[in-house]
């Protein structure tokens, strides 16, 4: 039997975009396969017990410190942390969220959803990418073992730190079949992302801006650093909803006519498989990891081109993208894969 420390210090309900959903999703899939080992999970002040499944080998360890200031946050998972991690006997501490503590007392494995601060270092503020390229580097440093979330992730990490890693995809809820089955596309189509410089929504909206053949786009997700731009250039033809809750993203789904995804840049793309899982017509940009999740099911576009997306978007928009491949290739990735993944990952990582 293993202790399992779980570091969730960094999540913010509704403040951190796809890490929290693979984060719970992760958890809630490690309790429906393991009732043996023992897991701790780290929480912040505002993280409620939520997190943590209705198991009884799952501890609820809430930390005095907010994430939502950051270098509040660090401190106290490079100085509380690690003796939290000793009290508690862990044999592994899993860090989900990018960093880990330089010094810890036990072996660490460390999730990397993506690098894009080392490969797009403009789209971070001045202030936060000296954290960014510090910590991360630290944290592929002292874990014992990394787990990148595509092979593009993977591969970044052998680029840009020289370090192994294993590829773990991520899974997709259940629920997203369900909306499959259930589908009555109305007259809008849809965008699930967070409102980031490398998102490319600005690309997006100025295709909208000029086309009033389209219909319209309701853009859902986190107000990130991009969001007052882009809410000044949004026609009248586009909804911004912020973060939603899940039963609210599932109608979403079960009722867009198409899902359009025009990011230069992904770690992973979750957003992409759900849409497939929920038979949703899909275009989205050519970039090596949406191919690597998409294969051949999606219409994919130049997301440097605007003309090439308008023409995506008014294909999308015809209804002419078959999606029964799309549903196939995400049955694929389950959160029970995932999981099953991680844990053995985690237990020979721990010896």
């Amino acid at each position: 039997m293993l202790r399992i420390g779980v570091n969730a210090l960094y999540l913010i309900p509704g403040g951190v975009g796809g890490t929290e959903i693979y984060l719970r999703n992760l958890l809630q899939a490690l309790a429906t396969i393991d009732a043996v080992n023992q897991y701790v999970v780290f929480t912040n002040r505002e993280t409620g017990r939520d997190l943590v499944p209705d198991a009884p080998n799952f501890a609820y360890a809430p930390q005095n410190v907010r994430a939502a200031f950051r270098p509040a946050r660090i401190l106290w998972e490079q100085l509380a942390l690690p003796f939290a991690v000793r009290r508690h006997r862990l044999d592994v501490l899993f860090n989900p969220g990018f960093t880990a503590p330089m010094l810890c007392g036990c072996p660490m494995v460390t999730v990397f959803h993506d690098l894009q601060h080392q490969r797009h270092p403009e789209y971070f503020r001045w202030f936060d990418l000296p954290f960014w390229n510090f910590f991360l580097w630290i944290a592929a440093r002292r874990s014992r073992g990394l787990i990148a979330v595509s092979n593009a992730t993977r591969d970044d990490l052998r680029r840009f730190y020289g370090a192994g890693a294993t590829t773990i995809y991520h899974g997709v809820e259940r629920e997203f079949f369900d909306v499959a089955r259930r589908r009555e596309p109305k007259d809008f189509l849809l965008c699930v992302s967070t409102l980031h410089p490398h998102k490319n929504l600005e690309r997006l909206l100025r295709v909208y801006r000029r086309s009033p053949d389209l219909p319209k786009l309701i853009v859902t997700g986190v107000r990130g650093f991009a969001a007052k731009s882009l809410e000044a250039m949004r026609p009248a033809s586009v909804e911004f909803t912020g973060w939603i809750p899940r039963e609210e993203l599932y109608e979403l789904y079960r009722t867009a006519r198409g899902f359009v995804y025009p990011s230069t840049f992904e770690g992973f793309g979750m957003p992409v498989l759900e849409a497939m899982a929920a038979g949703v017509p899909l275009a989205c940009s050519d970039i090596p990891v949406l191919r690597e999740v998409a294969s051949d099911c999606a219409l994919y576009f130049d997301p440097l081109d605007e003309e090439a997306m308008h023409r995506a978007l008014v294909r999308l928009a015809s209804g002419a993208i078959p999606v029964e491949g799309g549903r196939k290739r995400a049955a694929e990735f389950t959160w029970e894969k995932t999981a099953r993944a991680t844990l053995d990952y985690l237990s020979k990582s721990s010896s």
